[in-house]
């Protein structure tokens, strides 16, 4: 459902929210409730497998991303970086810390731990790893596991420069209400495509207000992470 690449993803016309779907009740967006939701191991099933297409003629690299939830007072929040701009791929995008799972990593777990601890100084100390959302596969022919983690306050962050130009939170509520989730469509190849954005403005330490378009595979992941909630009943 997500896309060919795009160059400028909020130029792309958006046609609709979906305001029609329930929010996530906020008793099941606490730590215990998440926690107990993916020790249930109920069936389900993912709404977005992948993009809509696999662009590079390779066979898909095993990688792993880390959805980090933190575990604030008030809610949890989801911890997203924002990419370098000099990056030859998805430069200046709103990603789940992560990349290629490496042949010294013993599975998607260790690898998402890696990448996070490598991406942004995020210490495995503070990271209680809760499961895994399923595989998705992206244009460039990753076949990713976001690994669900709470994480405890109190952790100190250390952004790789060359990769990460800004790390930030969105509260897990936002991303979980789906009048929230805007859907653009275009037209590639002939055929209709849509993908989803969630933005989210936020004002820093320095007053000044900042947005936040998050979109593509990272939009998608989170989609099937409310979905994946959603069936907690």
């Amino acid at each position: 459902m997500t896309t060919p690449r795009i160059t400028d993803p909020e130029a792309v016309p958006v046609v609709g929210t979906d305001h029609h779907l329930p929010a996530i009740p906020p008793q099941r967006l606490c730590a215990p409730a998440v926690r107990a939701r993916f020790a249930c191991g109920r069936d389900w099933q993912p709404e977005i497998a992948g993009d809509a297409r696999v662009l590079l003629d390779r066979a898909p690299a095993p990688a792993a991303v880390l959805v980090p939830l933190v575990e604030r007072d008030e809610h949890l929040s989801v911890l997203l970086t924002r990419r370098t701009a000099h990056l030859r791929d998805h430069a200046g995008q709103i990603s789940f810390p992560g990349g290629r799972q490496e042949d010294s990593d013993a599975d998607a777990v260790a690898a998402a731990l890696r990448e996070a601890h490598e991406e942004v100084g995020l210490a495995p100390s503070h990271v209680e790893v809760v499961g895994t959302l399923p595989v998705y596969t992206t244009i460039t022919a990753f076949r990713v596991t976001p690994v669900v983690a709470l994480v405890r306050p109190g952790f100190e962050l250390a952004p790789d420069p060359f990769e990460v130009d800004e790390v930030f939170e969105v509260p897990l509520p936002f991303l979980m209400t789906p009048a929230h989730h805007r859907r653009h469509a275009f037209e590639f190849g002939g055929q209709q495509r849509q993908f989803l954005s969630m933005p989210w403005t936020a004002t820093g330490a320095d007053g000044v207000a900042r947005r936040y378009f998050i979109w593509g595979a990272t939009a998608a992941m989170l989609r099937n992470l409310y979905r994946f909630l959603a069936d907690a009943a």
